[in-house]
């Protein structure tokens, strides 16, 4: 029996920006598929999928969201995003105010971008008349040979490609949350076992190395691990009293706050991604970066520009010895922790099987009353115990006893 293949969903981040382009929160979009506002967020940061009835209602919604997206895009709607007690910016001024230099974001007019975009068609096909008529003058090209195509990969081999390209930069990422370079190892390749444990869903996702990040700061931001004894003794700090400085000030800031400074000016996310993360809506990422670029200018003034900012985590990060373990054995141990945790259920299930089958054996098969205690019955005289016998009592139980068994003597007659 075969199953009927389930409706195609767009990726996660791609979910997320149907919704927010058609102008739609969380909780209507779960009102109007019939969930709770929880599981949206869940489907939109990727940690669930939607199944059945659910899945096929949701890529409805979304594929009806995608024309009117298309449609909607001649006018940005504004978001108000609050910044502080009494004030209030759009959500295109808070983008400008969080644009990077490496990746700026268009803020124009829809009548400029329909002009630019209008003077790019009118430069193309000057081009492409251009390059037409030197074709004929020159005589047809010959043909390129065609390139082999991709190679297909293993998972073994797909999994150790995406370790070595991505586990270095991840460990300094992850150093830059905690400030801790064993933990920020440890979480990583935790998220490395649990991205191969998952891996048909890890390596059909449009960002596998997002999928492991987010897992990994998971890992390492977890409250419990102040609970751990390795992690209770602190670590020697950078040696450098900048980068001591600046890892103590992101060490200060909430952790919602640190992560979402990390996203955005270390990683270099642009704002929806970085919400989509953090499993916030975008005024609140944008409102945590504000606060959290804030906090770090009070203390390092130098750093209140947002590239100088991304240089100097870059530096942090690079600065300190942080190593990653090797592919195999990263894989290797979620395969160990897979068969002990197996064998483990195993022998839990075993164990309960054999005390049920005990009790089931040694427990009574009929009911046997309980027997009452005993009562104390009060107005019976206590029984005397005979006590010791005078000189009369001793000398009738010896003349008893001389005596004949039969009784005494029969008295007759005498002939005198």
């Amino acid at each position: 029996m075969t199953r009927s293949p389930a409706t195609p969903l767009p990726p996660p981040k791609a979910r997320r920006r149907l919704r927010e382009a058609a102008g739609l929160t969380q909780a209507q979009l779960a009102e109007r598929v019939g969930v709770t506002r929880g599981t949206v967020r869940a489907w939109e940061s990727g940690r669930t999928t939607p199944r059945g009835r659910k899945r096929e209602a949701y890529a409805k919604l979304l594929s009806a969201l995608a024309p009117e997206t298309t449609a909607g895009r001649t006018k940005p709607v504004p978001v108000v995003v609050a910044i502080g007690a009494g004030s209030a910016h759009t959500s295109e001024q808070a983008v400008d105010s969080l644009v990077l230099p490496a990746k700026p974001l268009s803020l124009r007019e829809p009548e400029a971008d329909a002009e630019a975009d209008a003077d790019a068609d009118a430069k193309t096909e000057t081009v492409a008349a251009a390059g037409a008529a030197a074709e004929q003058e020159s005589g047809p090209e010959p043909r390129p040979e065609p390139m082999p195509g991709p190679v297909a990969l293993t998972p073994v081999q797909a999994f150790d490609a995406l370790y070595d390209f991505s586990a270095s930069a991840l460990v300094r990422q992850t150093f830059l949350l905690t400030g801790r370079r064993e933990l920020a190892r440890e979480s990583v390749e935790r998220a490395f076992q649990a991205a191969w444990e998952n891996w048909p869903e890890v390596a059909r996702d449009r960002d596998p190395v997002g999928w492991v990040r987010a897992t990994a700061y998971e890992f390492a931001l977890s409250p419990w691990q102040r609970f751990r004894l390795r992690h209770r003794h602190p670590e020697p700090p950078p040696a450098d009293p900048g980068d001591r400085t600046l890892l103590n000030t992101l060490l200060r800031l909430p952790a919602p706050h640190r992560r979402t400074l990390v996203l955005y000016d270390g990683v270099g996310l642009d704002l929806p991604e970085t919400a989509a993360e953090t499993e916030a809506s975008t005024p609140a990422a944008a409102n945590r970066l504000l606060r959290a670029r804030e906090a770090v200018a009070d203390r390092l003034p130098e750093l209140a520009d947002p590239q100088v900012l991304h240089q100097r985590l870059a530096e942090l990060a690079s600065n300190e010895r942080l190593r990653a373990g090797r592919p195999p054995t990263v894989r290797l141990g979620s395969e160990r922790r897979a068969r002990f945790w197996t064998r483990a259920a195993i022998a839990f299930t075993v164990a309960l099987i054999g005390t049920t089958a005990l009790t089931l054996r040694t427990s009574p098969t009929h009911y046997e009353p309980p027997v009452s205690p005993g009562e104390t019955v009060r107005g019976v005289p206590p029984r005397v115990a005979p006590g010791a016998l005078s000189d009369e009592q001793l000398e009738l139980r010896q003349k008893l006893r001389d005596q004949l068994q039969d009784g005494p003597e029969r008295l007759t007659p005498r002939l005198e």
